[in-house]
C-alpha cells in the first residue's frame, strides 16, 4: 500500500496535483479530518482491498487538529505504514495574486490580509514541510510542467531530491531577474542583432542557434557552465535548498541568451534527479 499525503500552502496547488494522482490510479480522499486518519488507514489497508494507491489531501480547512498530523503520521509509520508527504509550495507573491485574480478568501484570513493568513499558514505547516518527503514549489510552474513532475515521482518512481531548477534567459536592458541566484553574462558572444538576416528572429529560430554556437567561445563557455553546476547542486540538494534559478543574459534576451539556455537544458534535462523547466522571459517582447 502507498499513502501519500498531499498537503501545503493554500493555493499552493493542492487540489491540482490530487487529480493529477487521481488519472494516475490513486484513490483520493480530499480534507479528511485529521482525527479520521487512524480509521481511514485500518480501513483503506483490509487485506485483499483492491485499492495499492492513495492520496490524501491534507489542509489547514482540518482545524487545530491539524497541527496532530505529524505525530498521527510518525505512529502510523510505527505501525508499519509508509507515507510519503507531497508538500505544494509557492512564493507569498504568487500566492497573493493567485488569490486576487480568483477572488477567493484565504482560509485563515476571513476579515483580514491575505498577506497574514498566509503567515499563519506557513507557521502551521512549518513541522509537516519539516518531514515533506517531495517539496514542489509552483511559483513559476506550468500544469503540464507540474504533472510532469509528478509522472516523475509517482509513476516512473524515479529519485527525486526536491529541486527545482529554473533556466532562465533574460536581457539586461530590462534588468537582472530579482529571483536568480546564479547570473550569467553572455554579452562577450557576437551579437545576432546586428545582421539584419536574424534580427528579427530568436535563439529558438535554427538560423539564431547556428550563428551563436558557431563560437568556439559559445562551446567553452557551456562547457564550463555544466562543470560548474556539476560541482555546485548537490551542495544545494545538501543544504536543503529545494528552488534554483540560473539566469542567462544578453542585451535584449532575444538571441544569444536563449540559445545558450536551450544548449544548456539540452544537457541538464535527463542528466540529474532534480525537475527542471524552461524559461525565456523576453520572449514576447
Amino acid at each position: 500500500m502507498r499513502f501519500v499525503v498531499v498537503t501545503g500552502m493554500s493555493g499552493g496547488g493542492k487540489s491540482t496535483a490530487l487529480k493529477m494522482l487521481e488519472d494516475m490510479g490513486f484513490y483520493c480522499v480530499d480534507n479528511l479530518p485529521v482525527s479520521l486518519i487512524d480509521k481511514f488507514v485500518e480501513l483503506i489497508a483490509t487485506p485483499g482491498s483492491e485499492i495499492t494507491r492513495v492520496a490524501l489531501g491534507l489542509d489547514v480547512r482540518a482545524g487545530h487538529s491539524f497541527m496532530e498530523a505529524s505525530d498521527i503520521f510518525r505512529k502510523q509509520k510505527e505501525k508499519g505504514y509508509q507515507f510519503e508527504i507531497l508538500y505544494m509550495d509557492a512564493s507569498d507573491t504568487a500566492l497573493v495574486k493567485r488569490y486576487k485574480e480568483t477572488r477567493r478568501i484565504h482560509p485563515l484570513a476571513a476579515e483580514g490580509r491575505v498577506e497574514d493568513g498566509i503567515r499563519k499558514e506557513r507557521e502551521l505547516l512549518k513541522y509537516l514541510k519539516q518531514d515533506a518527503d517531495y517539496i514542489i514549489d509552483t511559483s513559476n510552474l506550468l500544469t503540464r510542467e507540474l504533472k510532469e513532475e509528478l509522472n516523475r515521482i509517482f509513476v516512473n518512481n524515479e529519485e527525486y531530491n526536491n529541486l527545482m531548477i529554473t533556466l532562465l534567459s533574460f536581457g539586461f536592458k530590462y534588468g537582472i531577474p530579482t529571483d536568480a541566484d546564479l547570473v550569467f553574462d553572455v554579452r562577450f558572444l557576437p551579437n545576432p542583432f546586428y545582421l539584419d538576416e536574424l534580427k528579427s528572429k530568436t535563439g529558438n529560430d535554427k538560423e539564431v542557434r547556428d550563428y551563436v554556437m558557431q563560437f568556439p567561445e559559445a562551446g567553452v563557455f557551456l562547457d564550463k557552465l555544466s562543470e560548474l553546476l556539476e560541482f555546485l547542486i548537490p551542495g544545494y540538494v545538501k543544504e536543503g535548498k529545494y528552488q534554483l534559478v540560473i539566469a542567462i543574459g544578453c542585451t535584449g534576451g532575444q538571441h544569444r541568451s536563449v540559445t545558450l539556455v536551450n544548449e544548456l537544458y539540452a544537457r541538464m534535462k535527463n542528466r540529474g534527479s532534480y525537475g527542471i523547466k524552461l524559461f525565456h522571459r523576453e520572449q514576447n517582447k
